[in-house]
């Protein structure tokens, strides 16, 4: 599959436009994309012929059935998620979902969160030097709860301030069954704050480990990476303890040297080791109800600031899942879930540091081998039911619910310094919902509203708010039969609503080196509201071209407006909005003679409501399969500005424009698969750094019934580049050159 031909040129996303015009090339370039998708897919498909569905001519031979059952109908748009809360499939919503299967993780051999996401419109994660850590990016917006990040139900909402990753999560790749991606706040059933979308990590369960005959399995899985000399490994196993109760168990261990980038030069400060694990127990105590109980936790551990810095973060997620479902019952189908997620991380000095104390009002030398502990409790409660019900020739399924977040965020430095960057308080975000997906032959109707409300409350200050966000989704299938019978048009309109973070409104201090300037909190700050069109087309098919083939295809064009969008305003003069500081000129620390710590520039810094900002794109996703071959194409084209006083600059959050092919062959009836994937990125506006296109390969071999070998090289060509999220200003953190990893997976 190659990049399309007209997708070229460093300033391809630059391209100026007026904003009348802008929606026009957006909807030019995506049905040209769309169309390269089902063109090329289709030629090829009709070459073929349909005589190689003579592979599954017999379905009774069971030596055939999984790779027969990859073809029309099981494509990862099918597969049933969450989403909407009821149980609809990626190609079934009216809405930009994705959904990353078991299958896709194994063939990607991810290491960090960084790798599950290659290819997947909408979606970009931010991994600088601390490979540990992650910050999720969807359609431009992330940090301070914009996306939200779940695990098993629980929120994953540390946050600590810095340069680079501020917004953190830790999972481990190994521990997943599944990964589900909602963009847009059309994701709002899922809590407060979601304006950007919702990244859902779905961890192993025994009832998808076992295999139907089995009461007891163990896998165990080593992967090498030739780049960072990284080493993984992991064991899993279940026991199903009777019908109606299994366990699962799993352990990752990982440790990985520094990675050399496509320069050849080591990338320093990018080593870590993880130890984490994960314990999940699942009982049915009546034929309709399930209750999950799991932990999973990992130990994370890295240096930071050039080895000025050991850091080491302890996780520990605890959480309690119960549904219940009877089909005869339309009116229960109940899920409740309880979650408590622990995040202590602690930073120690290697060197003597310079910081500011508040308590001293001074700079003060922060000794090596002093700590300090960042510890966040974020406790929730989820619960929600649908009841389906039919007025005249009107199918309902009405969704109701509500949720409750609260955080408590304790930092402390002994000495003083970082403790005021990233200040302790405690924060409640909470809702309530109700939801009517309306069907009529080939009308589908979303109607929705959601009441948020939010309280921050520390020793400097306080705040509180609330809002009502709706939404409105029309989907019309406008075919019944025929080869276009499976195409539905969608159009949505969604707000959302996101309150201050506790950073963002109590940060204080001085920055602590170079250059020199206070940090002012902000009490007053206003919560974003971000208010979404988009418009979207799916597209199901199977047996379109032979017998036992699929065609996938998800595309939307989306116009995000944040009003009252927070960002960090770093030039309020001296005199004006509380900057109370001396002149510009050097800051001078304790000690004789006096020592310069930085300069200061006359000028203070403060998260502030801005005007707005705009955001814009087009994705697309789409996937075929014909039993021995698969190709796919996926694109996110995306823009986005801060406006303030009718002026507009870019967005510093805005990821590349990509587009990515893959195609790949099935061999020896499916025992081997062999592919290779292809991306194009362009710089976005603002953003000094060079496009580039990436080459990646891939291969699995199923080597016998228990032994499954994988290999991928990531980068072929070695190329060198850096993606925009981890071009700064104090430093450029550079991605991993080529590398080759090779693992095993034994099942006993």
């Amino acid at each position: 599959m190659q990049v399309p031909a007209g997708a070229t040129g460093k300033n391809f996303p630059h391209t100026p436009r007026t904003d009348s015009g802008s929606l026009s090339q957006y909807v030019l370039r995506g049905l040209l994309l769309a169309g390269v998708a089902y063109g090329a897919m289709a030629g090829v498909a009709l070459a073929q012929g349909a005589d190689d569905s003579a592979l599954c001519a017999d379905p009774s031979d069971l030596s055939q059935a999984t790779f027969c059952d990859i073809a029309a109908g099981t494509t990862l748009l099918d597969a049933l998620t969450v989403i909407s809360r009821t149980g609809e499939s990626p190609i079934e919503s009216m809405a930009s979902v994705s959904r990353i299967d078991a299958q896709t993780l194994a063939q990607r051999m991810p290491a960090t969160a960084n790798d599950i996401f290659f290819g997947t419109p909408g979606i970009a994660i931010q991994t600088d030097a601390r490979r540990a850590g992650s910050a999720a990016n969807i359609r431009g917006l992330q940090d301070f709860g914009r996306v939200q990040v779940i695990v098993d139900g629980a929120r994953q909402n540390f946050q600590r301030s810095g340069h680079g990753t501020s917004s953190m999560f830790f999972v481990d790749p190994n521990l997943l069954e599944s990964v589900e991606v909602v963009r847009g706040p059309v994701a709002n059933t899922y809590g407060s704050g979601a304006i950007g979308g919702v990244v859902m990590f779905n961890t192993k369960s025994a009832n998808t480990f076992l295999l139907p005959d089995e009461d007891y399995a163990l896998t165990t899985t080593a992967v090498y990476d030739s780049n960072a000399r990284g080493i993984t490994t992991s064991a899993t196993g279940a026991v199903r303890l009777s019908e109606n109760a299994d366990i699962l168990a799993n352990v990752v261990w990982r440790d990985f040297g520094d990675y050399t980038g496509g320069d050849g030069n080591d990338v320093v400060g990018t080593s870590f080791d993880v130890l984490s694990g994960l314990v999940k127990g699942t009982i049915r105590p009546t034929d309709f109800s399930e209750l999950t109980l799991a932990w999973n936790g990992s130990r994370n551990s890295w240096e930071e600031g050039s080895g000025a810095r050991q850091a080491d973060a302890l996780q520990n997620t605890f959480s309690v899942q119960y549904e219940f479902d009877d089909p005869d019952n339309d009116w229960l189908d109940l899920h409740i879930n309880a979650s408590v997620n622990l995040v202590d991380l602690t930073a120690t000095n290697l060197t003597d540091l310079r910081r500011w104390s508040e308590a001293a009002g001074t700079f003060v030398t922060v000794p090596a081998g002093s700590e300090t502990g960042y510890d966040l409790a974020t406790y929730g409660f989820d619960i929600w039911n649908t009841s389906r019900l039919t007025t005249g020739v009107v199918e309902h399924e009405l969704t109701y619910g509500g949720d409750i977040v609260f955080d408590d965020v304790t930092t402390a430095n002994p000495l003083g310094g970082d403790d005021s960057y990233t200040p302790s308080g405690q924060r409640t975000v909470g809702g309530a919902y109700i939801q009517n997906k309306m069907t009529y032959d080939w009308l589908e109707v979303v109607g929705a509203v959601r009441y948020d409300v939010f309280n921050l409350e520390s020793d400097a200050g306080s705040s509180s708010g609330s809002r009502l966000s709706p939404r409105l989704t029309v989907g019309v299938s406008p075919f019944d039969d025929g080869p276009l019978e499976g195409l539905q048009f969608y159009g949505t309109y969604a707000e959302g609503y996101r309150s201050p973070a506790i950073t963002e409104t109590l940060i204080n201090g001085m920055h602590p080196a170079g250059v020199v300037f206070p940090f002012l909190p902000n009490p007053d700050l206003a919560p974003e509201t971000a208010k979404t069109w988009e418009f979207g087309v799916n597209y199901a098919a199977d047996s379109l071209f032979t017998h036992n083939d699929s065609l996938r295809l998800k595309a939307a064009y989306f116009d995000n407006a944040i009003d009252n969008y927070i960002g960090m305003n770093s030039s309020i003069p001296t005199g004006t909005a509380g900057c109370a500081a001396p002149g510009p000129g050097p800051i001078f620390g304790p000690g004789f003679p006096p020592t310069v710590i930085g300069y200061y520039p006359g000028t203070c810094a403060q998260y502030q409501n801005f005007a707005s900002a705009e955001i814009r794109g087009f994705e697309l996703e789409a996937l075929y399969d014909q039993q021995t071959w698969f190709a796919g194409l996926s694109a996110s084209i995306i823009e986005g500005h801060r406006i303030e006083g009718g002026i507009k600059s870019p967005l510093v959050s805005i990821p590349t424009t990509q587009v990515t092919g893959q195609a790949g062959v099935r061999l020896l009836e499916g025992a081997l698969t062999v592919g290779g994937e292809v991306q194009r990125n362009w710089a976005p506006e603002g953003v000094t750094m060079d496009d580039y296109t990436l080459v990646n390969l891939f291969a699995s071999y199923q080597a016998a019934d228990n032994v499954e070998l994988n290999l991928r090289v990531d980068n072929l060509f070695d190329v060198s580049y850096a993606k925009p999220l981890n071009v700064g200003t104090t430093s450029t953190v550079y991605e991993p050159g080529i590398s080759f990893k090779l693992g095993a997976t034994v099942r006993w």
